[in-house]
């Protein structure tokens, strides 16, 4: 597959800007969710919000004239994060909500995120028939029959008033406790609803990169190799915890106050831990996560609940579960009550609280937890079908479990592998977690070999 293709998956339409991605790109497939969504409800509403990447506005301004040009009433909710995009759904009881955001991927993509009308994103049947509806050919509005745009600017305040309404938040505990935090926002969204929320928490606050220019100073994504400079302010600030998040505030990252990035498959097991001290339930999470939030959910007695990656997989498998919690080991936390979407503001007031009640360092909290070590690769992905690798792969570890939702994971009592496709960048993923690094780089280099051999 070209690198510069248009990936058309289950979190939406995405590219590099002026490449694969282009206004007319945009319009085309703005235009026919717009059309799709408002057919199948009873509203003509759509949400629509941004993140701060520099191709923002221009995509911005496509989007809104093309869901006029099919009738709809926009509720623009203007530079946002793609959390506040799906409550603002809920909340004007819209037919959708489109959030322009490429979420993690580097500074030259954008992409185009569907919201259905419950605030998740869609499923993939919904999908299916939307895309078909695009190819087929978009119904557009007369001359008399166009669409109107409306601002609403009380979202974010929406958002954090609702984080802030978790039950067991111990506000006013932990505004006493005037924890300091050190925060990076990688110049994206989350200056908009980051600082305000711990604010309102009492905490005392050292952050960097608030700029919402989309530029960001570092890659984008939150994982430990790309936090250097926030585990360095955390040192410098003797800071008791580092918050990071990703462009569209959907995924947290922790520096311990040790001033070291515990990885972002923590955060969904210590938030979970958090939550099942207070609600009892299984936690869902998908194949590619951690198995530290088995350890954390074993510890309360509960069970773990596989799903596919991706957000709206473990959402529906949630709702169809009854889960409090759930998220991926990517920093997402998705949490029942406030809304089935991931939501970094959401975990970081989880994991004040989790604080305020252990009353101890983080990096104790988290030196008392079982250790593995993930290691992720990824290539380019193949034109010939992976179905030969996957054979390949049960022929070669016979002994393990296996699960096919999702490419496929092979699994042990104390290590996994999962090979999968993945649905935002033409390559495939190879992660492997066990006890130590080697052991763990050895399923990786032993899943490679049927994939190197395709010419991958």
């Amino acid at each position: 597959m070209p690198n510069d293709a248009l990936m058309v998956s289950v979190s939406g339409i995405r590219g590099r800007v002026g490449g694969a991605l282009t206004p007319e790109i945009i319009a085309k497939y703005a235009a026919g969710f717009g059309a799709w969504a408002t057919r199948r409800g009873s509203s003509n509403r759509i949400v629509v919000g941004r993140d701060s990447r520099v191709s923002g506005p221009m995509f911005h301004r496509v989007v809104l004239s093309a869901l006029q040009s099919v009738g709809c009433t926009v509720v623009d909710i203007g530079l946002t994060t793609t959390p506040t995009c799906q409550l603002a759904v809920e909340h004007h009881h819209a037919a959708g909500g489109l959030m322009i955001s490429a979420s993690h991927n580097p500074i030259e993509w954008n992409a185009l995120k569907f919201i259905g009308p419950t605030g998740l994103f869609l499923e993939n049947a919904e999908g299916v028939e939307m895309r078909a509806l695009v190819e087929s050919g978009i119904p557009r509005a007369t001359w008399d029959k166009l669409g109107s745009i409306e601002t609403d600017d009380r979202a974010v305040q929406r958002h954090l008033d609702r984080v802030l309404s978790i039950p067991y938040l111990d506000i006013e505990g932990i505004r006493r406790r005037r924890f300091r935090v050190a925060l990076d926002c990688v110049h994206g969204a989350g200056a908009v609803i980051m600082p305000a929320l711990l604010d309102r928490l009492g905490c005392v606050v050292t952050a960097i990169n608030l700029e919402t220019d989309g530029r960001f100073p570092r890659p984008p994504e939150p994982v430990a190799e790309n936090l250097g400079e926030l585990e360095r302010l955390v040192l410098g600030s003797e800071a008791a915890i580092g918050f990071a998040v990703d462009p569209d505030v959907d995924r947290l990252a922790l520096v311990s106050d040790a001033g070291k990035a515990i990885g972002e498959d923590f955060t969904l097991a210590l938030a979970a831990r958090l939550v099942l001290r207070h609600k009892r339930g299984s936690v869902v999470t998908n194949l590619s996560t951690s198995r530290i939030v088995e350890d954390v959910a074993q510890e309360a007695g509960v069970a773990v609940v596989r799903s596919p990656v991706g957000e709206v997989n473990v959402a529906v498998r949630m709702r169809d579960e009854g889960a409090p919690i759930g998220g991926e080991g990517n920093g997402g936390v998705i949490l029942s009550e406030v809304h089935l979407g991931r939501d970094a503001p959401v975990g970081a007031a989880l994991i004040l609280q989790l604080l305020h009640e252990e009353n101890r360092p983080l990096s104790k909290i988290v030196a008392g937890l079982p250790r593995y070590v993930i290691v992720k690769d990824k290539l380019d992905r193949p034109a010939a079908s992976l179905d030969t690798v996957y054979d390949s792969l049960r022929a070669a570890f016979p002994g393990a479990t296996a699960d096919s939702q999702d490419g496929l994971r092979l699994s042990w009592a104390d290590r996994w592998v999962h090979v999968r496709p993945s649905g935002t960048e033409p390559i495939v993923r190879v992660i492997a977690e066990a006890p130590t690094d080697l052991e763990a780089r050895e399923l990786v280099s032993k899943s490679r070999v049927p994939l190197d051999a395709l010419g991958a």
